[in-house]
């Protein structure tokens, strides 16, 4: 229904907007398919004049998830893609124009000499080398595929590589031609290390009082005005917001831990934790939040409400309910060893058809695997350095070329692997060598060292998530429609918060693009309703978030050009205020000589002694960069007047300016600016970006428009 009455209220305008069309299309039948297939509609932005099509972003931006997976959020995604593309066109362009072509054969190169490529199992020989063969082949085979998902995510990659090359080539044919002259190195020479003697009067702007200084509403636009590039924003709104978290409560809290409580002990249908035999299974039909650990743990490893106790206790005894990192637990102890917290040792191991470490080239059969490992045996009991030969030749793991040395295991890394492989680390004595079998096959076993022996347990610890019920779900969301219907009934957004004790949020500069919210996080749904253009500044709306609802409000739209004078009047006002302030002390500074001045000012006359360019800071006054530059160029003696530096304003007189001692040659500050030079390629991209005139689109992708 709310769909129809929209239709109705906009019925005029759609009569009036179809009229034109077929008006459009009786004068020239071709403008129907442009009036509905206009650029803008199909395109998400420019690059140079050059369109990205909706076609071209989606399916590249379909290619870049395929190939993340869910690594990444999908505005983030999307700014990746897009930068990539906006990249890409700009070097392209440059390219054509230097008349230089990045072909096939440089991708094909730079392709079989990537580093995940050449190490990947499917284009190895069984020498284990790169095959280019199996790389061709595969792709071929890709390619010929119905199911192009597997052909275009490489082709994609291969785009990317392609585009990394133009990238470079580009940069590199820059920074070629980025040196530096002998000559610009004796003047940075020369710059950085003349030491300048002066006299001079400075007069602080703080000697001008605020209150004396007017800096109105049009003096901060005519700045901005007169300052475009520093000003510049993009279509943003703000918010203020109210969350409505939910949260368990005390009485939410005590219903889980009672309720836990009763999973310890037998209830007449079935066992309760105490006596239960199968963990596994309990914790299923339970439906504990917590899975099932095995491992064995050491003092460190056990939640601090039960450690002292569990330490002391048997097998068998049982824990809680306890309150533990937002769990309530109950936890029962199955078994108590004294083992090391790790051990170092190494293995022969022999794999066989259908283990866990078998390859294509293994042929043996478990019984021949276990003759096989047992002569291995025999050789190596006594014999480490055969030990480390044999392993060496024909471990399949990372251990060969090590001598088969495991390095330090801790227990959670040997028994993660295999349960038999881990009691044969953790409970034999140093010296010890055994045969073990495991998932993965036969194994030499060899213990070497153990270190800090110490009590362990394997703990079963049964968890229940403390979570809000759904009363206090409902309790919640009530609240949040109140507080909302109050602002449906005319009540001012600020006026409800005080009245009902809240704590109100405010959210400046959402960009369209935007999915985080500040103090709620990835929100995107929030940015998208700020941004649809019917919504006016005032409008609100409720939302569900992870945590909760929010009630969110809209205080202000801006829109894309130049930042108002209200925004930028905390970054404008200093300067203008400074420069006003000048214009008050400059009046003041009158007289030929420095002592007329500072007798003019009732300031005195100062002096720089040993100032420098490289660091132009002025004791007793501060950070004046713009002060020595100008005594690094003024004639000697002569007074200069009423300058304007970062703190106040000067007259000075420059009475000594000492150079450096000549040096034979300047090659090591000529070699300096062109490195320097050689880094800035970023700053390069970031001026044929600028000249590139990119337009972004991609709110209209999203449906802002």
């Amino acid at each position: 229904m709310a769909i129809l009455s929209k239709i109705r209220e906009r019925s005029m305008a759609l009569i009036l907007v179809i009229g034109l069309a077929l008006f459009a299309f009786v004068l020239d039948p071709s403008s129907i398919q442009d009036f509905f297939n206009s650029t803008k509609i199909n395109t998400v932005g420019e690059v140079g004049g050059e369109t990205i099509t909706r076609k071209e972003f989606s399916e590249a931006l379909e290619a870049y998830k395929a190939r993340v997976g869910n690594r990444i959020t999908d505005m983030q995604a999307s700014n990746i893609v897009w930068n990539n593309l906006v990249r890409e066109k700009i070097y392209k362009t440059q390219l054509e124009e230097a008349g230089i072509t990045v072909g096939e054969n440089d991708v094909w190169t730079a392709l079989i000499e990537n580093p995940s490529i050449k190490g990947d199992q499917r284009f190895l020989n069984s020498a284990g080398l790169f095959d280019e063969g199996k790389l061709k082949e595969f792709l071929a085979l890709a390619k010929d595929d119905s199911d192009k998902a597997v052909w275009n995510s490489w082709a994609a990659f291969m785009g990317n590589i392609k585009a990394g090359l133009e990238n470079s080539t580009y940069n590199n044919l820059i920074t070629a031609g980025l040196g530096a002259s002998l000559k610009e190195g004796e003047m940075q020479y020369m710059r950085d290390n003349t030491k300048i003697t002066a006299q001079y009067v400075f007069v602080p702007y703080t000697t001008v009082a605020d209150s004396l200084i007017k800096v109105t509403k049009s003096d901060i636009e005519k700045y901005v005005k007169e300052n475009p590039a520093n000003f510049k924003v993009e279509s943003s709104r703000d918010i203020k917001y109210v969350k409505f978290d939910i949260i368990a409560t005390k009485a939410d809290e005590d219903a889980i831990q009672k309720d836990v409580a009763e999973l310890l002990v037998d209830n007449g249908v079935a066992k309760g934790f105490k006596n239960v035999e199968k963990d596994a299974e309990f914790f299923a039909d339970n439906g504990s939040d917590l899975a099932l650990n095995t491992n064995y743990q050491y003092k460190k490893d056990i939640a601090k409400p039960i450690v002292d106790k569990v330490l002391e206790g048997k097998k068998g005894d049982v824990f809680g309910p306890y309150k533990d990192n937002g769990f309530f637990k109950i936890s029962k102890i199955n078994e108590v060893v004294q083992i090391p917290d790790s051990v170092k040792g190494a293995h022969i191991l022999v794999p066989f058809v259908g283990s866990a470490s078998a390859g294509q080239d293994t042929k043996m059969t478990e019984a021949q695997a276990k003759k096989y490992t047992d002569s291995i045996f025999k050789l190596v009991r006594r014999d480490q350095k055969k030990f480390a030969a044999i392993a060496d030749e024909i471990n399949p793991d990372g251990t060969k070329g090590k001598g088969g040395d495991t390095d330090w295991l801790s227990a959670v890394q040997a028994y993660s692997l295999d349960k038999d492989f881990g009691d044969a680390f953790f409970f034999g004595k140093k010296g010890d060598i055994k045969v073990i079998k495991s998932k993965f096959g036969f194994h030499i076993i060899r213990v070497d060292e153990s270190r800090n022996k110490q009590k362990a347990v394997k703990l079963a610890t049964f968890g229940r998530k403390i979570e809000a019920s759904q009363d206090t779900e409902n309790t919640v969301f009530q609240n949040a429609q109140t507080f909302a219907l109050a602002l449906t009934n005319g009540q001012d957004f600020d006026a409800v918060v005080k009245e009902k004790k809240l704590q109100p949020q405010t959210a400046f500069g959402l960009k369209a693009l935007d999915e985080n919210v500040p103090g709620l996080g990835n929100e995107r749904s929030i940015v998208t309703w700020a941004h649809n253009k019917e919504n006016e500044v005032g409008a609100f709306k409720i939302f569900d978030t992870t945590n909760g609802h929010v009630v969110a409000v809209i205080t202000n739209k801006t829109k894309k050009g130049l930042m108002s004078a209200a925004k930028a009047a905390i970054t404008v006002r200093p300067i203008l205020v400074n420069e006003k302030k000048a214009a008050v002390i400059a009046k003041t500074m009158t007289g030929a000589t420095l002592n007329d001045i500072a007798t003019a000012t009732k300031q005195s006359v100062r002096t720089a002694t040993n100032v420098t360019m490289q660091t132009p800071v002025i004791t007793g006054v501060g950070f004046e960069p713009k002060i020595l530059g100008a005594m690094y160029t003024a004639k000697e003696n002569t007074v200069f007047n009423t300058v304007e530096g970062q703190n106040g304003v000067f007259a000075f007189v420059v009475t000594k300016r000492e150079k450096p001692v000549t040096l034979p040659n300047y090659d090591t500050y000529r070699k300096r600016i062109a490195a320097a030079r050689k880094t800035q390629t970023n700053l390069m991209y970031n001026a044929i970006k600028e000249a590139a005139n990119v337009e972004d689109n991609r709110s209209t992708f999203y449906g802002i428009e």
